[in-house]
């Protein structure tokens, strides 16, 4: 989903725009890049914020404004939360982006860096998309999560990427049943299971084998990590369904990552629900590249010798 408006605009003191700036300053790029985003945003009127344990590592101006804790609250007044790091820092600005509302615009100074809109040679670019507003946001569909325990609710959660059951003990699999839509498919023993929404199926899902999907199609994924059956295949159903994964009352406790950011433990007989989350993700774009160049661009994948569609 597209908005083709353009983008919220921030409500600074005195009306001054503000964007908000994450870095993942435990890297020398990530340093130098916050630097050179941060000048080009003050030489054209726009106000930076930053945390303040992050603004102890950045060489900044005395007119960034620094905020204490990393609340949602920080973004008020923000039109924008811009990110520089890699997949880590981006799924950081993520739970910043849900809780706002803010759109985020990613700078990959990882590896591969699928929610990133530009690569750090475009700095210049993105600080002149910012300052011109031209750019579009596009919504993420997330997942919400719950964990059941004697049919009580223990734990809530949600996830962009996914949602993943994995085993505790390197010795014994977690023994688990899958069920969608209120009915059992089939159970194994596994090291896990992902549920993974279409953002996320670049993601760990892919390791585990699952298969792309691309941002605009409305589906859920289920994953099996390294299962013990002959029926073990990635599943891929509605937006409308909800996911369901039962651990198995005799096998060890398992855990629960969000995004691989936070973690639940789970114990026998825990039961994970997955379903559509109520609230999206929303990225900033900044050009209309297609997912299939983004795809091949990521991953180097061989393209030579391609001729197109004859004409």
């Amino acid at each position: 989903m597209t908005d083709t408006s353009g983008t919220r605009t921030g409500g600074g003191t005195g009306g001054t725009r503000t964007v908000f700036l994450l870095a993942h300053t435990g890297r020398p790029a990530a340093i130098r890049s916050a630097e050179l985003v941060v000048q080009g945003l003050l030489r054209a009127g726009l106000g930076v914020r930053v945390l303040a344990f992050e603004a102890a590592d950045l060489p900044l101006p005395p007119d960034v404004e620094t905020v204490p804790e990393a609340t949602p609250e920080v973004l008020d007044g923000c039109e924008l939360l811009i990110v520089l790091g890699g997949d880590g820092t981006l799924l950081r600005g993520a739970e910043f982006a849900r809780a706002s509302g803010v759109p985020m615009l990613g700078v990959n100074l990882g590896r591969v860096g699928f929610l990133a809109e530009a690569e750090r040679d475009d700095l210049d670019k993105v600080v002149d998309r910012v300052v011109t507003r031209s750019y579009e946001v596009e919504e993420r569909m997330t997942i919400d999560v719950v964990v059941r325990t004697n049919g009580d609710v223990v734990h809530r959660d949600w996830a962009l990427n996914e949602a993943a059951v994995q085993k505790v003990s390197a010795e014994r699999m977690l023994e688990v049943v899958l069920e969608i839509d209120g009915r059992p498919v089939t159970g194994f023993g596994c090291d896990g299971i992902v549920c993974a929404t279409p953002t996320g199926s670049t993601a760990y899902a892919f390791s585990a084998g699952g298969p792309v999907v691309w941002p605009e199609v409305e589906a859920l994924l289920m994953v099996p990590i390294s299962a013990h059956a002959l029926f073990a295949k990635p599943l891929v159903t509605s937006v409308t369904s909800v996911l369901a994964v039962e651990v198995q009352p005799g096998t060890p406790h398992g855990v629960l990552w969000c995004d691989g950011r936070r973690m639940v433990e789970l114990p026998p007989a825990a039961r994970v629900e997955v379903r559509r989350g109520a609230v999206p993700v929303r990225l900033a774009r900044l050009h209309h590249a297609s997912f299939t160049n983004r795809l091949v661009a990521k991953f180097a994948l061989p393209v030579s010798g391609w001729r197109g569609a004859p004409r």
